[in-house]
């Protein structure tokens, strides 16, 4: 946001300071300033003169030599311009003086020197100036002419200084507002700033309402329908307008905030948006049919012609301001072609609204336009500013003679917005800046902040307009900034201090991408984004609850239209990709989320499960891949003994080569070769091995309590046992029973070969394994062997096994 000193300064009296000063204090004080422009600059020694006489170069057709009235005395003069004459009054730099660059418009740093010389022949003491000399434009100076010499009206004082009489002894601030502080996007806001930084009174411009004639009831009629998204609607008519130009004070200070003047009523509209922060709108009252205002959603696919020409498609979340037949503006936006106000109008209506800031944001966005209206509207504006605006508005269009104002206004504003209170709490407000300030002190700032305090019950009063103030930290800060943040001393932070470390959940995940990079994975990352034409390719029955998914409302394209329930998709994509780059003996791993619904149709934030994924082709099978998971496993501190189911029920699985991981008997994930027509689905044409572990089980689970563990004092005794096994037994039901019936003194065992063959009873196969026994406290006798086998022998029995001869 851009403002001129002069303008901070009408509202703030016995501002006196230098640029700098001024920029220092208030960005010291919160109100940052990026830098300042002086208009002024480069400028030394310019006044207003008055061409007295003009004579014809006599050795150059396109000269003219001028004798210049500069106060004290004439000076000659020879210049090229064509729209000098006599008794035109004109800026003229004096000998030795200087402008700050070309007629062009550019600017030479430090300016250019002007010195006497001769233009062929003819002796010139000066030169008139041209407003790009001075460093201005046509936008701020609309009535200087192209390429021509600056003409003063008439009255001008002759000998005074010119640069004064441009009003060009002023700077022009750039201000980095923050999105909190929506009164700082106003002048009277930053006024106010400025006031409270350097203890000056602050006045803000008096409004009051205005108009003689009529009633404004009779000329127009306004209905808020969609009040939640219109919490106040201000209108009042204008009869008898008159388009001109708007004065030069006002083109002046909306130009130095880099608007362009076009005419008074405009002028006007922009002016109070910049003065008061409140955007307006004027609609011709002869475009608006039954002279009723309604304001309403859109309907969807409804269409609407704006004020650039631009036809625009429209939706029903988007705000619209309609007459009694057809829409005439988008609220908070852009008015429409339908009702723009033309040199022709004669009665018009002046609007005043306060539109809710995040649909005027989304409604812009969606549409590609943003202006400066909405770009207040965005923010939050204060609804209590609405009617001192509309009202200062009328006000200048009766100063400036452009109209004539009916008497009332149309003011719908259902639910009143009120001041905020916040508890007065010195004593926390010092502890939380490390001052020592009194009570007194700290209630010295108020009043410059316009803040209320009642000592009975200690609150403090919070206008409308500050919308930023609403807990004890808001108001600290307050103090701070003003008090000054250079006072305040340099206090250690206090507090327990406590030992740093890495929660529990982010520990396992950097274990799981240890163990998946040590067995020569690499990591993947997928997109949470899928297509349920996925659920297919995977071969999901159609009442699989991971079909029921969470819904994209914006998707990027039918691909990526929901949220995925499974993490093996985006797995065989990335395998896919490198099997179809021929690149041989891929692992990939991944660690991401799945999106399950708690309830269909969804109406709760879904349960967002991280899981830790593997999958590889080429060397390796399904032991290499259950390798991998019990290893994690062990890193992890689960140490109880896993299980394995095969009956897991995957549809996507190989039938025969797939199994659940089971752990403290929980299904904590599962394991398995892909089955063949989905990988031929993804157009892979080797086997693929997949894991899935699902990692908040894993949490729960792991522990890393490590207790230690002495070495052993005395001998272990081995036995090796080999065993007919019927086929559908599973060695994991053969460690089980060892595990049952070995009793305490069994330290580990070991599966050494499994034999299928000539020698083995059709339906059988042959299975050894060594069992090792180990006492803490003595050495093993032969009976305590024999009776843990005997026990392991029977149990082995009762599931059909017997030793093999």
């Amino acid at each position: 946001m851009n403002t001129p000193l002069s303008w901070i300064k009408a509202y703030v009296d016995d501002l006196d300071c230098t640029d700098q000063e001024y920029m220092d204090a208030m960005t010291l004080s919160g109100t940052k300033v990026e830098g300042f422009e002086r208009l002024d600059a480069d400028l030394d020694k310019i006044v207003v003169g008055k061409i007295e006489k003009i004579e014809k170069h006599p050795d150059a057709d396109k000269l003219v030599v001028c004798q210049v009235n500069v106060g004290k005395e004439t000076v000659q003069i020879v210049t090229g311009a064509q729209n000098v004459f006599e008794g035109a009054i004109v800026p003229v730099v004096l000998d030795g003086g200087r402008v700050a660059g070309g007629h062009d418009g550019s600017k030479t740093p430090g300016g250019i020197k002007i010195k006497k010389g001769k233009l062929r022949g003819v002796e010139s003491f000066g030169m008139m100036c041209s407003i790009e000399e001075l460093g201005s434009t046509n936008e701020m100076y609309p009535e200087a002419p192209e390429n021509g010499i600056y003409i003063f009206p008439e009255g001008t004082e002759v000998g005074s200084d010119a640069v004064e009489a441009l009003g060009l002894h002023d700077s022009v601030f750039e201000y980095e507002i923050t999105s909190n502080r929506v009164d700082c996007y106003s002048v009277i806001g930053i006024a106010r700033e400025a006031a409270a930084t350097f203890r000056k009174p602050f006045h803000a411009p008096e409004t009051h309402a205005v108009g003689t004639d009529g009633d404004v009831n009779e000329y127009i009629k306004v209905e808020v329908k969609d009040s939640d998204l219109c919490s106040r609607y201000c209108a009042k008519v204008v009869k008898n307008v008159k388009i001109g130009p708007s004065p030069k004070w006002m083109q002046r200070r909306l130009a130095a905030c880099g608007i362009r003047p076009i005419n008074n009523l405009v002028d006007i509209t922009n002016y109070v948006m910049e003065e008061f922060g409140q955007p307006m709108h004027a609609y011709d009252l002869d475009t608006i049919a039954g002279k009723q205002i309604v304001v309403r959603r859109a309907n969807d696919g409804e269409t609407f012609t704006t004020l650039d020409g631009q036809e625009r498609n429209l939706d029903s979340e988007m705000l619209m301001i309609c007459d009694g037949e057809k829409a005439i503006g988008l609220a908070g936006i852009m008015g429409g072609e339908n009702s723009k106000i033309t040199d022709d109008v004669k009665d018009m209506v002046f609007e005043a609204a306060c539109f809710d800031g995040t649909n005027i944001r989304l409604s812009s966005k969606r549409l590609g336009l943003r202006t400066d209206a909405s770009g207040k509207f965005e923010k939050g504006l204060d609804p209590n500013n609405a009617e001192a605006a509309i009202n200062r508005a009328c006000q200048l269009i009766e100063e400036l003679g452009a109209g004539e104002v009916v008497a009332g206004i149309v003011d719908i504003y259902p639910e009143k917005k009120e001041e905020n209170t916040v508890k007065f709490e010195p004593e926390k407000i010092n502890k939380l800046l490390g001052t020592d300030l009194s009570k007194e002190e700290m209630l010295s700032y108020f009043p410059a902040l316009e803040l209320k305090y009642d000592d009975n019950t200690q609150l403090i009063t919070v206008p409308t307009f500050r919308q930023d103030l609403y807990r004890k930290c808001d108001i600290a800060e307050e103090i701070a900034r003003f008090y000054g943040y250079d006072k305040i001393p340099m206090t250690l932070p206090s507090g327990e201090s406590t030992s740093g470390k890495i929660p529990l959940k982010v520990q396992i995940e950097k274990i799981a991408s240890s163990v998946a990079r040590f067995c020569g994975f690499s990591q993947a990352m997928t997109y949470s984004f899928e297509s349920k034409k996925v659920f297919d390719k995977l071969l999901l029955p159609e009442d699989s609850e991971l079909r029921n998914t969470v819904s994209i409302m914006n998707p990027l394209g039918e691909d990526f239209s929901v949220m995925r329930t499974t993490s093996l998709n985006g797995m065989l994509t990335s395998l896919a990709t490198n099997f179809n780059r021929r690149n041989k003996n891929v692992k990939l791993f991944e660690l991401g989320n799945i999106y399950l619904p708690k309830s269909m149709p969804v109406t709760e934030l879904p349960d967002e499960r991280m899981q830790f994924t593997l999958g590889f082709y080429g060397e390796g099978d399904f032991f290499t891949m259950k390798g991998v998971v019990e290893e994690f496993f062990s890193q992890v501190g689960m140490d109880k003994k896993v299980t394995y189911d095969a009956k897991a029920g995957k549809t996507f699985l190989h039938p025969g080569r797939q199994a659940n991981v089971i752990y403290n008997d929980t299904v904590v994930g599962y394991l398995g070769e892909v089955h063949p027509e989905v990988l031929d689905n993804y157009n892979i044409k080797d086997r693929v091995y997949v894991a899935v572990i699902d990692m908040p089980y894993i949490v729960e689970m792991a522990s890393f309590d490590t207790k230690y563990k002495g070495i052993a004092k005395y001998p272990a005794v081995t036995r090796d046992i080999s065993m007919v096994v019927p086929k559908e037994i599973l060695v994991g039901q053969i460690e089980e029973v060892i595990e049952k019936c070995a009793g305490k003194n069994l330290e580990n065992y070991q599966l050494f070969d499994i034999y299928e063959g000539n020698q083995i009873e059709e339906g059988f196969k042959s299975v050894a394994y060594k069992i090792v026994f180990r006492a803490s406290d003595r050495t093993l006798e032969e009976a305590d062997i024999t009776k843990a086998m005997n026990k392991i022998l029977k149990g082995l029995q009762e599931l059909g096994i017997e030793l093999r001869g």
